[in-house]
């Protein structure tokens, strides 16, 4: 808050906290070397803008598919999601935060760039006390974390345990990097001396990773995908995107197979079969090649313009409602973090970050406090899909929504579960014309588990006694019901703020989830 309070733009608000979520999170779901994307509303021009600063591959990976490493994350609990695979620095991805964070600060930032990493290096300077999740992710990856010398001594104690709740947790090799960040810019990491002991340190794990990889980052400016129903219209983050087109695709598919004329879901069975179908097939991503997806849905046109059609998605949902052939589950989002502001002058953004892989990676690799996480453990499809030293598509979910041509929401989601929260929350304003509060409130549909390598079994998840049993079982559903302080990791998370005609604000964090809405 103190960034909005000494002047600073929604833009620089957004900015100060993802680092401070960073910090806080010990870089094992977020990083500094990890992915942004940015939506930015602009009052005074009305234009909706998109930035993307997703991973680019490495231009000396020459066999992708061969890149090793694998995870689970339909399964249930995180010990499951993890599967056993060797490290190897040919996981790491080139991810563009900084420079995106910096592209975007010169166009809509008001505040000087060094004012926004104060909070962040104090944090990591002063320390703090460190809260039962990342106790449990420091557990849970301990081996990995002992692995290399400067990731133990920032994670474990000397003799090697991991620190539990209550310690308190200072990280000053991160400080005195984002020191320099601050006052040199994003060139210290892609082109300074951070450069050369990132690209020494994924080599000598026998990565390709090399200088002129970071040198030559960019983010990408580029509009908006737009998505239209009724007097609502979409903005969400631009190509190269995956993210956008899921949540259009599953839209899309929702409408195909009458969910609007049926009702919500928590008070319809057969709606809420519809909804657990089409979130199946189009909430989450698609990791598989041009290939892959031909042979698992044949005859339909699987390509990134299609699935924004909506004649696709009536033929994706014949097929998905014909007892003739499986599901095929879309794979599940990786960790992540999200923030949307808005400032004294209307202006709105939303934000999403990620590092994009099961906390830390199976590499775990620190370099001066930053993580490098290990994202092509289970994208080598998609990386062999396009020429060495590309963009991938981005995965995140976020936008604006915008109603007879006004904002309505800016909206960022996060997590596992992150395209199944989007789907159902965008579709409950859309269509059943739920508020903010209404939203978030609302019984929804976990990520749902799925026990074969395939992907083809749907059984759902959701929160004990957010659904009648009776509805339940009318469903014909597989349903594993989660008592709610178990629920969290499969749930991912929707963060919003709305604005009224009026220019009345509402901001809400869900209840489930461990972020905060907050005003002055």
């Amino acid at each position: 808050m103190g960034i909005l309070r000494e002047g600073g733009s929604a833009l620089d608000a957004a900015l100060a906290t993802a680092f401070v979520q960073i910090v806080l999170g010990g870089g094992a779901v977020t990083s500094f070397f990890g992915i942004l994307g940015i939506v930015h509303f602009d009052a005074t021009s009305g234009e909706v803008t998109s930035l993307n600063a997703g991973w680019n591959t490495c231009r000396e990976e020459k066999d992708p598919l061969s890149i090793p490493g694998d995870t689970n994350p339909g399964g249930d609990g995180l010990a499951e999601m993890i599967r056993p695979s060797e490290p190897s620095g040919r996981t790491a991805l080139v991810g563009g935060l900084l420079r995106g964070a910096e592209a975007a600060h010169k166009r809509f930032g008001r505040l000087p760039w060094v004012d926004l990493f104060a909070p962040a290096i104090e944090l990591a300077e002063t320390g703090f006390s460190i809260p039962p999740q990342l106790a449990r992710y420091m557990a849970t990856r301990q081996v990995d974390l002992a692995r290399l010398q400067q990731t133990r001594a920032v994670f474990l104690r000397a003799d090697g345990s991991p620190f539990s709740v209550g310690d308190w947790f200072r990280q000053p090799a991160l400080a005195q990097t984002l020191r320099r960040i601050a006052n040199d810019g994003a060139d210290y990491i892609f082109k300074g001396e951070w450069a050369s002991r990132c690209v020494a340190a994924v080599r000598a794990d026998g990565g390709n990773m090399t200088l002129t990889d970071l040198s030559a980052y960019r983010p990408i400016w580029s509009a908006p995908t737009i998505f239209q129903q009724d007097s609502f219209e979409l903005a969400m983050l631009g190509p190269p995107s995956e993210g956008g087109l899921a949540a259009a695709e599953c839209l899309n598919l929702a409408t195909a197979a009458q969910i609007p004329a049926l009702g919500p879901w928590w008070q319809s069975a057969e709606s809420l079969r519809r909804i657990a179908l089409c979130c199946g097939a189009t909430g989450g991503m698609r990791y598989e090649s041009a290939a892959q997806l031909a042979a698992m849905f044949p005859g339909i046109d699987m390509s990134a313009e299609a699935r924004l059609e909506k004649n696709h998605a009536e033929r994706l949902w014949e097929r998905l409602d014909s007892p003739d052939g499986p599901i095929h589950l879309a794979r599940a989002g990786t960790h992540s973090d999200d923030v949307v502001a808005a400032d004294r002058w209307g202006n709105m953004v939303s934000l999403c970050h990620s590092i994009n892989c099961l906390i830390w990676g199976r590499t775990a690799i620190v370099v001066d406090g930053i993580t490098i996480g290990d994202p092509a453990s289970y994208m080598q499809a998609q990386i062999a899909a396009i020429p060495p030293g590309s963009a991938l598509p981005n995965p995140m979910q976020l936008g604006m929504l915008l109603r007879d041509g006004q904002v309505h929401t800016a909206w960022s989601s996060m997590g596992v579960g992150l395209h199944y929260m989007t789907a159902q929350s965008l579709l409950a304003m859309m269509q059943f014309h739920l508020s903010l509060e209404e939203v978030s409130a609302m019984p929804r549909l976990l990520f749902p588990s799925s026990s074969d390598r395939e992907q083809t079994h749907l059984r759902l998840r959701v929160v004990e006694g957010e659904f009648s049993e009776e509805l339940l079982a009318a469903s014909g559903l597989d349903v594993k019901r989660l008592p709610p302080e178990e629920a969290r990791f499969s749930q991912g998370l929707w963060v919003g703020i709305g604005r009224d005609p009026t220019g009345q604000y509402c901001a809400v964090s869900p209840k489930y989830g461990n972020g905060r809405a907050v005003a002055f």
